[in-house]
């Protein structure tokens, strides 16, 4: 009010003739009063532990007990695989079989009690249990240097703990899947054995965990390690000449996994310094795999279709029509949703049940591997030898989003930066790459 007058929305304050300073009085009608919110605020601290880690996007680090990074960052690696919980969980629940030693029960055991205590600690959790009977199990991981815990080499950990936990695994779930580790991470190889000086020729097959990428000079990306790790010379008694020969072995892979692992050859022995040495020399690798130009005849004829659809489906987005190129597959330009290229489910279940023959098989529907394959997991080393340095894990969650988990410290990184780890100094450098396939429904 102004001067006993009331002051509309309309009223021209110019005829008003207010001055600096002057008081003016507000008057209104009350509202009703607003209540106080039922629940107050809740912080991230306040909530159960379980959902703190859901509102952290990550599970938790584990503390070093002593040159113990080589295992923590094996098992980060590992516990990022869901399909490897979800079969770790019922074995706990099923118990031991009599096919299964002592020593490799408990060790599973224990993975799946860590893998669980990941899953539900915000706070960095301490292996200890799993650590002691990893020693048990491998007494080469206790070596002991002036009462200290040696450092260790984290692929043989990587591979010593899967053929324990396949020796398990297989046990238990045999009339689900004969293998889960093998449907996994093993990959199918067959090899043809050829003697160029005798001419004799034979054919071999098995089935290994890991792809090895061989490093020399010629060596700069990923692609060019495989082929030389698939091929190889070998010295052996030849019936036909009655003597030593030597053999050229070409590999070629029959079976593809839902996990592809490679390790980078990065140590050998140095006879002068009488310790493993390391490679430094960079080695690129890309986001995105195709393994189709490793694979046989016999299997890229089952990757044919798959790989057809998932062009045809691509090119629908980039408005195309069908059977027009959109992409090509070789080259890795393809591009795909984390819905689409998933190999589980939303629970977490394994939608892999076996995947030698470039087929997974799901509850409601048949999907089709593609021969593509995502990275999901990098371990790398930094240090000049395997006898000492560090081990860290580089693991993409279900988000997308990449932690680095460096012991007890997971921090976020980019993902233009993990494709940098890929070697040429003093920096951390892959040695283990995980790739997670690619399948579409077919």
């Amino acid at each position: 009010m102004v001067k006993g007058g009331l002051l509309k929305d309309d009223s021209d304050w110019s005829m008003l003739g207010v001055k600096q300073g002057q008081r003016l009085m507000m008057m209104g009608t009350a509202d009703e009063i607003v209540k106080a919110p039922e629940k107050g605020p809740v912080f991230v601290e306040d909530l159960p532990e379980e959902e703190q880690v859901l509102s952290l996007g990550h599970s938790a680090g584990l503390f070093n007990l002593g040159n113990t990074c080589y295992m923590n960052s094996t098992i980060q690696c590992l516990h990022s695989v869901p399909e490897l919980k979800s079969a770790l969980i019922k074995y706990s629940q099923s118990g031991r079989s009599n096919d299964v030693d002592q020593s490799s029960h408990m060790l599973t055991v224990a993975t799946s009690e860590l893998f669980n205590d990941l899953d539900k600690s915000v706070k960095p959790v301490a292996p200890m249990q799993f650590w002691m009977l990893l020693r048990k199990k491998y007494p080469q991981f206790g070596q002991l240097h002036n009462g200290t815990f040696m450092q260790q080499d984290a692929e043989e950990c990587w591979t010593q703990l899967l053929y324990t936990l396949s020796q398990s695994l297989r046990s238990v779930n045999a009339s689900e899947i004969p293998d889960t580790v093998k449907a996994l991470f093993g990959i199918d190889i067959v090899s043809r054995v050829h003697c160029q000086e005798s001419g004799e020729e034979s054919s071999e097959t098995e089935s290994i965990y890991a792809l090895k990428c061989h490093i020399s000079h010629e060596v700069n990306h990923l692609h060019e390690g495989l082929k030389h790790g698939l091929k190889s010379e070998l010295e052996k008694a030849s019936p036909a000449l009655g003597r030593s020969a030597v053999y050229l072995k070409e590999s070629c892979i029959n079976g593809l996994p839902g996990y592809l692992t490679i390790q980078f050859v990065r140590f050998f022995w140095k006879r002068e310094s009488n310790q493993k040495a390391k490679i430094l020399r960079k080695v690129d690798y890309p986001l995105e795999l195709d393994v189709y130009d490793f694979c046989s005849d016999d299997l890229r004829k089952k990757l044919d279709a798959p790989r057809q659809k998932l062009r045809d489906e691509e090119g629908k987005k980039l408005g195309l029509k069908g059977g027009e190129k959109s992409s090509n597959l070789k080259d890795n330009d393809v591009k795909m949703t984390e819905a689409e290229g998933s190999a589980s489910n939303g629970s977490g279940e394994s939608s892999v049940a076996s995947s030698q023959d470039g087929v997974t098989t799901d509850t409601d529907k048949e999907t089709h591997l593609t021969g593509i394959y995502d990275l999901v997991a990098v371990l790398t080393h930094k240090g000049r030898s395997a006898d000492s340095g560090h081990y860290v894990a580089w693991v993409k969650q279900g988000s997308g989003k990449w932690i680095e988990y460096d012991d007890d410290n997971p921090l976020p990184q980019r993902e233009e930066d993990i494709t940098k780890l890929s070697g040429g100094g003093d920096w951390h450098m892959a040695y283990i790459c995980m790739y997670k396939a690619r399948s579409i429904s077919m």
